[in-house]
């Protein structure tokens, strides 16, 4: 039934996207790194530059504190962005899910009542569908050079491993039952 290659091509958006999701939080995650670097690194070059004004212990106590609200820092970024990552996977496995239920459904529907409006609104949809995929894994994949730069390696953009969506010609459509006159 077609609504199962379009559940299997909408199945990939929502995969592209969640990926797409993913590399936004390790950009997020990696600019974060940056940041927190940078201001040790000011810290450390502020606290050398004005060590011989302070006391000892003042000078230990200050790389401390710096040290104790580094760390806090760091956590608060990899808690942050664990969870939104934990968030991503649980939005695109639901939305697969539901999907993948919707299509088993109306293919059901399909068999109980002959009605094939569903199936020829499939068809209808499917090459936007596809479409949108081949847009949304140009994102993922943007998504995924841009996050390595920022991250300061070197950009590698990778195709994502699933197969890109065909569209399929249409089906013919079957021929509605009539019931012969007695």
């Amino acid at each position: 039934m077609s609504a199962k290659k379009l559940s299997t091509v909408t199945t990939d958006v929502i995969e592209s996207y969640g990926n797409t999701a993913k590399n936004v939080i390790h950009a997020y995650r990696a600019g974060g790194e940056r940041v927190a670097g940078l201001l040790e690194k000011g810290w450390d070059r502020a606290l050398k530059e004005s060590r011989s004004q302070l006391a000892e212990g003042v000078a230990r106590n200050a790389s401390a504190a710096q040290q104790v609200l580094n760390g806090y820092y760091t956590k608060g970024l990899t808690l942050t962005s664990d969870g939104a990552e934990q968030v991503v996977d649980q939005m695109v496995k639901l939305a697969g899910t539901g999907v993948q239920r919707v299509a088993a459904n109306a293919h059901r529907f399909e068999e109980k009542t002959g009605v094939t409006t569903l199936n020829t609104l499939a068809q209808a949809t499917l090459p936007s569908a596809v479409a949108l995929s081949t847009l949304a894994t140009k994102i993922e994949v943007k998504s995924a050079t841009l996050a390595s730069k920022i991250a300061g390696e070197k950009a590698i953009a990778t195709m994502p491993k699933r197969k890109a969506p065909v569209a399929r010609k249409a089906a013919t459509p079957r021929k509605p039952r009539v019931a012969k006159a007695a």
